[in-house]
């Protein structure tokens, strides 16, 4: 009889571990622990003031946290680090915001090809085809050469999904990414981020687009006051949710 060898657990790309933050005296974060696995698509969701945005904005370091760890891909993202070590984490977490955050004065290419080329020293010729590309694939190649207010919301948005993805990041994040968003172009840009979880993007992804979550997601974490107060798989979370202040959301979304 041959003994099997236990299997090597797989380490999260995302992890959170008692993580508490503040301010002031209002605590936005309060003890999270949670985990983000390899290809895994989460969407965050619950009322405004929950803690959403706080939360996805800590695992790049743009909101410091008071205490606990996060790791991304086995490394602490709030340990110390340099300025350049820390550009380097943050080049491989892919966000997109809410406001699009394009150069008004690069075109859509350049908007594209600057931070390969500038951050990640790839030669601007390698890092244009990429941008063509990726422009492609979100379906904007015919305006590579249009500047941001030339475009639509829903394309400047799409844009910025490039130009995150031309860092070649192991995730994405995404800060409630369609609600500047006019409704008829919400779903151009939910198109592509369907398209990314196919491809098994791991992404984190705070929005109030429940139809996205129920069809993509592969777990829903439910937040409120700082707190994740429930965590299931998107049939379980809308179908019989557990906790009493989830069933009271989603019953007011439903009205």
């Amino acid at each position: 009889m041959t003994q099997e060898t236990p299997t090597a657990k797989v380490e999260p790309m995302i992890r959170f571990s008692n993580v508490n933050k503040n301010y002031g005296g209002f605590q936005a974060l309060v003890d999270i622990n949670a985990e983000v696995a390899r290809g895994e698509v989460v969407v965050v969701c619950g009322p405004s003031g929950s803690g959403k945005s706080t939360l996805i904005r800590t695992v790049n370091r743009l909101e410091e946290i008071h205490s606990g760890t996060i790791t991304f891909d086995g490394r602490s993202v709030h340990g110390k680090m340099r300025g350049s070590e820390l550009n380097h984490l943050r080049s491989r977490i892919g966000f997109v915001f809410q406001s699009f955050n394009l150069f008004p004065h690069l075109s859509a290419l350049e908007n594209v090809t600057i931070s390969p080329v500038k951050v990640n020293g790839v030669d601007r010729e390698q890092a244009r085809d990429r941008a063509m590309r990726l422009l492609d694939r979100v379906g904007l190649s015919a305006k590579a050469n249009a500047y941001p207010a030339q475009l639509s919301g829903g394309q400047q948005q799409r844009v910025a999904i490039a130009r995150a993805l031309a860092m070649e990041p192991p995730a994405m994040l995404f800060d409630e990414p369609t609600s500047a968003l006019d409704p008829e172009m919400v779903g151009e840009v939910l198109a592509v981020m369907r398209g990314l979880a196919a491809d098994g993007m791991t992404m984190m992804c705070v929005t109030h687009e429940m139809g996205f979550a129920r069809e993509v997601a592969d777990r829903v974490w439910f937040m409120d006051a700082g707190q994740i107060l429930e965590t299931a798989e998107p049939s379980v979370f809308f179908g019989d949710p557990q906790h009493a202040r989830a069933q009271r959301f989603l019953s007011d979304l439903r009205h």
